[in-house]
């Protein structure tokens, strides 16, 4: 089979008017979106083959700054013959490639990209971004031989979905709620981060930047966080079965996560030990992939769509605004006070020898309390401040403890490995762990609410 990759160059500049259009370079978007999209492209194996491009400034930046260091350049050719806006030039080219290339990719421009996936496939994309790619997959012929609608579509892939920095540029992490009237504020907060958790779920998906799990994670506990509350203020029991159904979605995701989390902190634990990451790394990368692929597999089915149609339709529905209308400003402030006083007596029945759950227990707890106040963002500005701190230090906390685990887990599977190196970073981890507890435990309880 032959593989094309049709590329459409990041986003360029029309700052300079005297410039022409072959002239015009990328502006300071385009330049942010060349890193991931080459990591797409890498792991897609748009590099695998030659790559051609356009002689436009924009085009040669585009490759410029996605190619992989060390690749050939004899596989890299720059065409005025790519500059062109129309598929049909860019079909005559195909046809002219030499039949040895089994791998060919294309950076050049729209309409000419798109339309040519459109002659290829039977159901094409129906856009074309900046910065994203299309790869095809085509029958195993010469390449004159190309033919209208014979290839299949492999990916599409638009820098929203592989590019966290790019998804989020125009995105709200939450609703503009002021806390004033909560029959309207809930409903909405929880609408928005439903819409949220779709919107990431193609990222998820394609599990090319962390981050997309890390929003995804946090839009479902917000919403856990806040239908808790309206259960707890309300005494409703309708509510009960979407907040079980919420923490498992959450729970599904949580060592994706911690695996996330672990690579991210990898390099800095080993150096300048290299073998020592390269075996816990290559490990972990394997289980962060078949954590991935049963996560990806969840998204996908049945079950968790129609949970999520119900969901939609209760926080939709008419009884379900009449119930969040039950509540006042003052209901949520009461709500946020009794959690404040929960985490203040656990927090003072915290021992120096006390169970690693109890400091986990006491970050869930913090971020409930937070995900409340942000329904009165503006109300509890000073509290939500502090509480960021608490947050991270709690979390790193956590982190350390699951890392922990995970080496104690790599060392049961591979003592032979480096037992040494192994056991010195587990020391040194538990000992930042300790150092993490003392900082908790200095700090005491949480404040009450503003005057």
């Amino acid at each position: 089979m032959k593989q094309l990759f049709l590329v459409r160059h990041a986003k360029s500049s029309w700052a300079d008017e005297d410039l022409s259009d072959r002239e015009r370079p990328l502006n300071d978007r385009g330049e942010s979106q060349l890193a991931a999209l080459g990591r797409a492209l890498a792991r897609s194996s748009g590099f695998g083959g030659t790559i051609y491009a356009s002689d436009a400034s924009r085009a040669r930046q585009t490759l410029g700054g996605i190619l992989p260091q060390g690749f050939p350049e004899n596989r890299i050719h720059i065409s005025a013959e790519l500059y062109t806006f129309d598929y049909r030039r860019l079909l005559r080219w195909l046809k002219g490639l030499d039949d040895r290339e089994e791998t060919v990719t294309l950076i050049g421009h729209n309409p000419a990209l798109l339309e040519l996936s459109e002659h290829l496939l039977r159901h094409p994309p129906a856009h074309l971004p900046t910065a994203s790619f299309v790869h095809i997959r085509l029958p195993d012929k010469p390449w004159r031989k190309v033919a209208a609608g014979k290839g299949q579509l492999e990916h599409f892939l638009t820098p929203k979905e592989f590019s966290y920095e790019q998804f989020a540029r125009k995105q709200k992490k939450r609703a503009k709620t002021r806390g004033k009237e909560p029959g309207r504020d809930i409903p909405e907060a929880l609408s928005h981060q439903l819409q949220r958790m779709r919107e990431l779920e193609p990222g998820v998906r394609v599990g090319l930047d962390d981050e997309f799990l890390h929003q995804f994670r946090i839009a479902i506990r917000r919403s856990r966080a806040i239908a808790e509350s309206v259960a707890e203020v309300t005494g409703d029991k309708s509510l009960d079965k979407p907040v079980k159904q919420l923490k498992r979605h959450a729970r599904a995701t949580s060592r994706l996560r911690d695996l996330h989390v672990f690579l991210q902190d990898l390099a800095g634990w080993c150096e300048p030990n290299n073998e020592l990451q390269s075996a816990l790394g290559t490990w972990i990368e394997t289980e962060a992939e078949l954590e991935h692929h049963r996560l990806v597999k969840r998204l996908a089915g049945k079950r968790y769509r129609d949970a999520m149609h119900r969901w939609e339709d209760q926080i939709h529905s008419r009884e379900f605004r009449k119930l969040a209308g039950r509540l006042s400003p003052e209901d949520i402030r009461k709500a946020v006070e009794r959690r404040i006083t929960e985490f203040n007596r656990r927090t003072a029945e915290l021992l120096h020898n006390s169970p690693d759950d109890d400091i986990h227990r006491l970050r869930k707890l913090l971020k409930r309390i937070r995900y409340l106040m942000e329904l009165d963002a503006k109300g509890w500005k000073r509290p939500l401040k502090a509480l960021k701190y608490r947050q991270e230090l709690y979390g790193r906390f956590q982190d350390l403890h699951v890392q922990i685990e995970l080496i104690t887990a790599f060392r049961a599977r591979a003592p032979e490995t480096l037992p040494g190196a192994v056991d010195g970073l587990k020391e040194r981890l538990e000992q930042q762990k300790t150092d993490a507890r003392r900082q908790i435990l200095a700090l005491g309880g949480l404040d009450g609410p503003p005057l």
